[in-house]
């Protein structure tokens, strides 16, 4: 069977074959009148005509490909922000390349050039570190970027992040006002911003809501994983530290905190209160339930492909960085301290 061609489609249509392709075309839609677009778009439809990208991509010498670089794609933080991302690329025309990088620098170069060998137009990066060379080497280079999630310093670059400081302020002042004085804060890795700026927003908060300020009640993670949540609460543990309720970095290293409580026979919240942040799913089925602080994860990607996009078709202009606002969700793994 002869497949169907754009001259097809024009012909049926009763259009030129250029304007069947801008029609086609969802960058160049807007220049084509509504109703011819309509209908060029149902004669497409009903002879079953399907776009070659790789013949539209030589003929305007853009592969209409994002590479989408993830540090782990088993953290359920991230395919509502990759969903976020395909939302905006799909109808612009273009599709989203993602790669793993499994938090390894030299893993991360390899698929960042693998990416760029098949000409990606503009990387959205959810790995950054405070201090990422590699990032600011294709900075230097013009590669057009948006990060996700986190920041780096001293690099100009755009970034869509939620509000951390508000999130762990919210979960402060929610276990102040059931009454903690002492609350532990299992902080993320002090190489990202999101681990120092939810750490640092931490420490401001026990002081404003004039809770115990302790060095010994906040703990850093190695990784942002259940294992290194567990292994952190284990220490404080063992070296007898006292507290009543735990604000974990993020979730997973909140279901480090509950597997303990499990190992230790401590009950959450009868015994201390355990609060996370992102609210990744299914976190409504733990028992109990996890306190924790919602993250706009379909609209980090939504915001971060059109960023992406507008860098890419507009001239070069200053990074700006977009804080997208967080809540807190109170489920049944916080309470009241034990005798209060």
């Amino acid at each position: 069977m002869q497949k169907t061609t754009l001259r097809d489609v024009a012909q049926a249509a009763g259009v030129h074959v250029a304007t069947a392709s801008r029609a086609l075309n969802p960058s160049t839609r807007s220049l084509v009148n509504a109703d011819t677009a309509r209908r060029v778009s149902r004669a497409a439809k009903s002879l079953g005509y399907t776009p070659n990208p790789i013949a539209r991509s030589l003929k305007t010498a853009k592969s209409l490909s994002i590479g989408v670089v993830l540090p782990d794609l088993t953290n359920p933080l991230f395919p509502p922000i990759v969903r976020g991302i395909d939302d905006i690329l799909g109808p612009a025309g273009y599709s989203g390349l993602i790669v793993n990088t499994d938090n390894d620098p030299a893993r991360e170069k390899a698929q960042i050039e693998s990416l760029r060998s098949r000409q990606v137009e503009g990387l959205i990066v959810a790995t950054a570190r405070l201090d990422h060379p590699l990032l600011a080497e294709l900075h230097e280079q013009g590669v057009r970027m948006v990060l996700v999630n986190r920041r780096t310093e001293h690099l100009d670059v755009p970034a869509v992040t939620p509000d951390d400081a508000t999130g762990i302020a919210l979960a402060v002042d929610h276990l102040a006002r059931l009454g903690h004085r002492r609350v532990l804060h299992l902080a993320g890795p002090r190489a990202t911003s999101t681990g120092l700026t939810r750490a640092r927003a931490f420490r401001n908060a026990v002081r404003e809501f004039g809770l115990d300020e302790d060095p010994a009640l906040v703990v850093h993670c190695d990784f942002w994983a259940e294992a290194d949540g567990a292994r952190a609460l284990r220490e404080v543990l063992d070296v007898g530290t006292e507290f009543t309720a735990v604000i974990a970095g993020n979730d997973l290293i909140a279901l480090g905190a509950y597997d303990v409580c499990g190992e230790r026979g401590i009950t959450c919240p009868d015994d201390i209160s355990i609060v996370g942040f992102n609210d990744m799913p299914f976190l409504d089925k733990l028992r109990p339930p996890l306190t924790t602080v919602a993250v706009p994860h379909h609209q980090i990607g939504v915001e971060a492909a059109r960023m992406l996009l507008e860098a890419l078709d507009g001239p070069p202009r200053p990074a700006r960085s977009v804080l997208l606002p967080v809540s807190l969700v109170v489920r049944a793994s916080t309470k009241e301290p034990a005798g209060r």
